[in-house]
């Protein structure tokens, strides 16, 4: 007889036991993070107790987990001072990537309250030689409004891997609201990027602080606008220049014809530039 995963919608009938067994003997990653959500969002003491006793572990398996759970522990949260405790005391001795990339994506969702010591320790890691570090370091980095994280938010947006710059530049571009000469430079630096993601990020953190430099480079975007061009039109939304609309009517005209894009997408865009 074969024997099939229960559905991902079974999983609240599953006792703790059984969750934490499945993780730590399956040797497939089948919904590996539907368990560990699971796990999450139940906040007992007990899952709070044998994740911490996991990141102490001797076996790598079991701190990467006992780290993934305690990333995002509770809802609402639970446990988050002592939790970016954890994950800074294990950053310090850790060396393998794959944990230490865990550890970084748990930092990301507990950056709120760091202090300048563990911003800097964080910033050790922007020229560590594994992607997956620097990728999840961007996470980590994201919202911290601090001059030190910027300047490695910089130098990760020039890296030589596109989804790190595609995320350091989202950094830069979207979850700051500060607005620097430096800034706006390392952005235009990645106007022309090779990869649609990171430019396309670069465009909207200066159309969001409001650079009249990026209107020119928006109307030529608009007229090669695809189903993936949203962010072009929230650019535009940004920027809010009224001497656009032309450009968008134009292009809902042409758009009747190509079928390219949403025309609600078009036309709200439209209709938020005339009020």
């Amino acid at each position: 007889m074969c024997h099939f995963e229960k559905p991902v919608n079974k999983l609240t009938n599953f006792t703790t036991k059984k969750i934490f067994t499945r993780l730590l003997t399956n040797k497939s990653a089948k919904n590996y993070w539907n368990y560990i959500s699971e796990l999450r969002k139940r906040k007992t003491e007990e899952i709070y107790k044998k994740s911490t006793l996991l990141t102490k572990s001797d076996s790598l398996k079991e701190r990467v987990l006992g780290v993934n759970i305690l990333a995002q522990f509770g809802l609402p949260r639970l446990h988050k001072k002592e939790i970016i405790n954890i994950l800074f005391e294990l950053l310090e001795t850790e060396t393998d990537k794959e944990i230490i990339s865990s550890i970084l994506y748990g930092i990301s969702h507990n950056n709120e309250k760091l202090n300048l010591k563990q911003i800097k320790f964080l910033c050790s890691f922007t020229t560590h030689k594994s992607i997956i570090v620097r990728h999840s370091l961007a996470f980590a980095l994201c919202t911290i409004d601090k001059e030190i994280a910027i300047d490695s938010l910089i130098e990760l947006s020039n890296d030589k891997d596109e989804e790190v710059r595609d995320w350091a530049t989202f950094g830069l571009g979207s979850q700051l609201e500060t607005d620097t000469d430096k800034i706006r430079t390392a952005l235009w630096n990645r106007i022309l990027d090779k990869d649609e993601g990171a430019r396309f990020e670069a465009i909207s953190g200066l159309a969001q602080r409001k650079d009249k430099r990026i209107k020119e480079i928006l109307k030529k975007e608009l007229e090669n606008i695809d189903e993936y061009g949203s962010l072009i039109l929230e650019s535009i939304e940004y920027l809010n220049d009224k001497s656009l609309i032309p450009n968008i009517e134009k292009q809902i005209k042409l758009n009747k014809i190509s079928k390219k894009i949403n025309e609600d997408w078009l036309l709200n865009t439209l209709n938020k530039l005339k009020k």
